[in-house]
């Protein structure tokens, strides 16, 4: 979760909501990384989860993450989500909730529905102060 808040002030710095996430490989290595990019690329899929995943996926050659975790500073939304599910990773971590957009626990439980045909493991609330602290000074300035 730190190398993900990393990612975060990063975005954060170039004026992006302080999202960050980064990739596990199965062995626990940094796969990939990635903060939010939307005013960057000018790109709104271009969450800090969708950028990770596909510089993983890029690394690996492949879709699948199978076997890999990914760390997020903020609850996943819809989008990202599904993006996870779609990727087959096998564990997600995150960070903070997010009571007005997350689909993972707070509106939605998207990436646990047993109606789809993956389901990562998923563990909240790590290192969550941090995270929310990084989202409240971020828009506590802008306010």
């Amino acid at each position: 979760m730190r190398l993900a808040l990393e990612e975060a002030r990063a975005a954060g710095r170039r004026g992006d909501v302080p999202v960050g996430a980064v990739v596990l490989d199965p062995g626990g290595g940094l796969l990939a990384a990635g903060g939010n990019e939307r005013e960057l690329a000018g790109d709104p899929t271009a969450h800090a989860e969708v950028v990770a995943v596909r510089r993983a996926a890029a690394r690996l050659g492949q879709w699948r993450l199978t076997g890999c975790t990914l760390v997020v500073t903020l609850e996943p939304c819809a989008m990202c989500a599904g993006a996870i599910v779609a990727s087959r990773v096998a564990h997600l971590v995150f960070g903070a909730f997010d009571p007005k957009a997350g689909a993972v626990a707070s509106l939605f439980d998207v990436v646990r529905d047993p109606r789809l045909n993956h389901r990562p493991r998923v563990t909240s609330g790590v290192l969550v102060a941090d995270c929310e602290d990084l989202l409240a000074e971020f828009f506590g300035e802008r306010r």
